[in-house]
């Protein structure tokens, strides 16, 4: 079975809804493939390396969290960019990319899967466009705070931790790079935040604050959603999809 490309894009925009979003690109459809499409491959960045894995797939289409356009980069088709775009465009495979309204949808979004994963139902949103979740748990610590999310993720993460290594009741995530949500999550009254990077400021303030924070991967926290969504959508126009993990340290 196959639906066209205007059809599985309207599907995607009633899912994510990317009107509500001021976004750092473009959301929706970033490059234009075959009309039909019957096959999707989901995964969670337009590298090289997972067009080259959903053209062995023979993808109709290609849906990312991380697209290939972002605000204020250079507009020149070279290098990894045309390499990236030649892939897409002789094997006519479209690309859909979702960035913030991928990880806000409260059911399937980054955001809530990875709370799924980590077994935690959000209870309160917090920061920015409401991407932040809260969610009451019970911890003895930081440090076994922190030994679950790496259980769970399957990765190290960073653990910068109060002098005092107190219960967790309340702990508060946003996937990806979002550290600068840290002051955020402390003032809805988290007790530790998790998410996928640290940067030199959050340190200090996890210190002076008493809030745990936990740095567990950008791509660990984000590869949740994009294949809940495909899913979805598949499963919703009777279309067949495959995710794709290509690894990513970071």
């Amino acid at each position: 079975m196959s639906i066209s490309r205007d059809t599985l894009r309207q599907a995607f925009d009633a899912l994510l809804q990317p009107e509500r979003f001021k976004d750092y690109g473009p959301n929706g459809l970033q490059v234009e493939g075959k009309n039909e499409i019957g096959r999707i491959v989901s995964g969670v960045t337009a590298s090289q390396a997972l067009i080259d894995a959903a053209i062995a797939e023979r993808a109709d289409a290609l849906f990312v969290h991380h697209g290939l356009f972002w605000r204020g980069q250079d507009g020149r088709v070279t290098g990894w960019m045309k390499q990236r775009l030649q892939r897409l465009l002789a094997h006519d495979i479209n690309l859909f990319a979702y960035h913030l309204p991928l990880d806000a949808h409260p059911e399937l979004g980054n955001n809530a899967r990875l709370g799924q994963e980590l077994g935690w139902a959000a209870d309160a949103r917090f920061g920015e466009q409401d991407l932040g979740c809260v969610a009451g748990v019970r911890y003895d610590g930081a440090q076994a705070l922190a030994r679950h999310v790496e259980r769970v993720l399957g990765r190290a993460a960073t653990l910068v931790q109060p002098a005092v290594d107190r219960p967790i009741a309340r702990v508060a995530w946003c996937s990806g790079g979002a550290q600068g949500y840290f002051e955020a999550a402390i003032a809805a009254g988290a007790d530790a935040f998790i998410t996928g990077e640290i940067s030199e400021p959050q340190a200090h303030l996890a210190r002076e604050t008493g809030v745990a924070f936990i740095a567990a991967g950008h791509h660990a926290t984000e590869r949740y959603g994009a294949p809940a969504v495909a899913a979805h959508v598949a499963a919703q126009h009777g279309l067949e999809h495959v995710f794709i993990e290509i690894d990513n340290p970071a």
